[in-house]
């Protein structure tokens, strides 16, 4: 039986991700940060840890409970989108960006990726278009941005590392996702977007490895 490993499944995209990779009879690994949203993906079929990505010591304890696991696919979900305007940001909220979307991979991944190279394995991170400098037209969310374009150079360090031992590493760009994050409004649902990156991840060649790739496989600028 294959192994997922999601990271930060509470809501949202990694959430849909756990209930899709049981659906396909997948044996699921999955954190979230409080009980109640771990009892709820355990009655998904998960086996679930409390994780505070932001916790080092919590990441640690993490890494000790998975030792010597084989990870087919390996997700990093868990992040914020911070401060809404885009005036000078307090230290309050540079800290919780940059700590969840950064500090956080920087810790997990190079954890994560053994286990993932155990298997031989895929290692993907959620990203976001808007962490893309040679796409960029817009100014918005200048420390999502930030933290987003640091996210990727974080996958890409992981690519290095770990690409020498079997691991396929892919950063992505869910889509406009009609999550919390993305609003309601958005155009792409929550099970197309986690479909078509499941599927993406799947079918990636070595020649994809260490990229970053739009949920449907288009290639974006870093």
């Amino acid at each position: 039986m294959s192994t997922a490993l999601i990271i930060g499944a509470s809501r949202g995209i990694g959430h849909e991700m756990v209930r899709q990779y049981r659906a396909d009879g997948w044996r699921v690994i999955a954190t979230a940060r409080k009980p109640q949203d771990c009892e709820e993906l355990r009655q998904l079929g998960a086996e679930a840890h409390e994780l505070d990505v932001t916790n080092p010591e919590a990441i640690g304890g993490l890494g000790w409970k998975l030792d010597d696991e084989k990870i087919d696919h390996a997700w990093l979900v868990a992040g914020v989108y911070g401060p809404r305007h885009d005036g000078f940001p307090t230290q309050q909220e540079f800290d919780e960006v940059m700590h969840t979307n950064v500090l956080a991979a920087m810790r997990l991944l190079p954890i994560i990726g053994p286990l993932v190279a155990n298997a031989r394995g895929r290692l993907a991170v959620i990203s976001s278009r808007m962490g893309s400098i040679g796409e960029r037209t817009g100014a918005g969310g200048s420390l999502y941005r930030a933290s987003k374009a640091a996210l990727n150079s974080v996958l890409k360090d992981a690519a290095l590392s770990f690409g020498p031992q079997g691991v396929t590493c892919i950063s992505f760009h869910p889509g406009w996702v009609q999550t919390d994050m993305g609003g309601a409004g958005a155009p792409l649902s929550v099970e197309e977007s986690v479909r078509t990156l499941r599927a993406t991840l799947a079918g990636a060649d070595r020649s994809q490895h260490g990229s970053f790739l739009n949920h449907d496989g288009t290639p974006i600028a870093w």
